[in-house]
């Protein structure tokens, strides 16, 4: 009885695994796919931008990384368009940035 289980265990552990691996195939292939977007972006925002700005974009990344990742987006689609300069300086950057945002609610205290 002890070969039987043995035998169905080395069985379940080889369907478990026929199972997993064409997941894991997928989690690589998109994980890959994810660096090449990375990669390209990062590519063509190095166009796009200034040093001093890209200091500034890479400060909100570490702040707020869904909302700088929106920005790299806009950034590029305005560059592909032609709505965009060349090369964007700091201040035409924050000025983006400031549209981007939105009006943010000035907070007033008062005693």
């Amino acid at each position: 009885m002890s070969e039987l289980e043995d035998l169905r265990k080395k069985r379940m552990a080889q369907l478990m695994q026929q199972q997993t691996q064409p997941q894991m195939q997928q989690q690589m292939q998109h994980q890959l796919q994810e660096e090449q977007v990375d990669s390209q972006i990062g590519l063509i925002i190095r166009k796009i931008l200034a040093p001093d700005a890209r200091e500034r974009l890479g400060n909100i990344r570490a702040a707020m990384p869904e909302f700088a990742r929106q920005i790299e987006v806009v950034l590029i689609q305005l560059y592909q368009s032609g709505r965009l300069p060349t090369h964007l300086t700091d201040v035409q950057f924050k000025e983006i940035l400031v549209k981007l945002r939105g009006e943010r609610r000035e907070i007033k205290i008062k005693k």
